[in-house]
C-alpha cells in the first residue's frame, strides 16, 4: 500500500457517511496530506474494486465511504444523501428469485434505492 492509499484509507476511516472524491482531497489537503486529486480518484478506484470501500452513484459523481465487512446495499436519500444499510437475505432473497423467474443465474449485483428519507418529507411538506 502507498502512501497516498493509505492516507486515503485513513480520512475514510475518520469520517462518517458518503463523501466525493473532491471533498476526500479538500480534507486531506487541511491535515496537510499532499496527494494530487488524480491520485485521489485512482485510489478510490482501487479501494472500490477490492471492496475496501462503498460507492454509490450520487447524481452525477461518486462518492464514497470506509466499507462495512458484510455484504449489504444502500438506500440513499435524494435530498441529503443520508444512506442506510439494508443487511439480511431479504433483498438477495428476491433477487434470486427474480434472476431465477428470468432465466439467469445471479452471480454478482449492486443495489442502491433512492428514495426521500422522512426527514427531508417532513421539510418538503412544509
Amino acid at each position: 500500500m502507498t502512501r497516498q492509499k493509505a492516507a486515503v484509507r485513513s480520512i475514510l476511516d475518520e469520517i462518517d457517511g458518503f463523501n466525493s472524491a473532491q471533498q476526500i482531497h479538500e480534507l486531506l489537503a487541511a491535515k496537510g496530506d499532499r496527494v494530487g486529486l488524480a491520485t485521489v480518484y485512482r485510489n478510490l478506484q482501487q479501494l472500490a474494486e477490492s471492496g475496501d470501500v462503498d460507492v454509490l452513484r450520487m447524481g452525477d459523481e461518486n462518492v464514497y465511504r470506509a466499507c462495512e465487512p458484510h455484504h449489504h446495499h444502500h438506500i440513499v436519500c435524494r435530498a441529503c444523501g443520508r444512506t442506510a444499510e439494508l443487511t439480511g437475505d431479504e433483498v438477495d432473497d428476491w433477487l434470486r428469485t427474480v434472476t431465477a423467474r428470468h432465466g439467469f443465474t445471479m452471480n454478482d449485483h449492486s443495489l442502491e434505492l433512492v428514495g426521500v428519507c422522512t426527514e427531508c418529507a417532513k421539510e418538503h411538506a412544509k
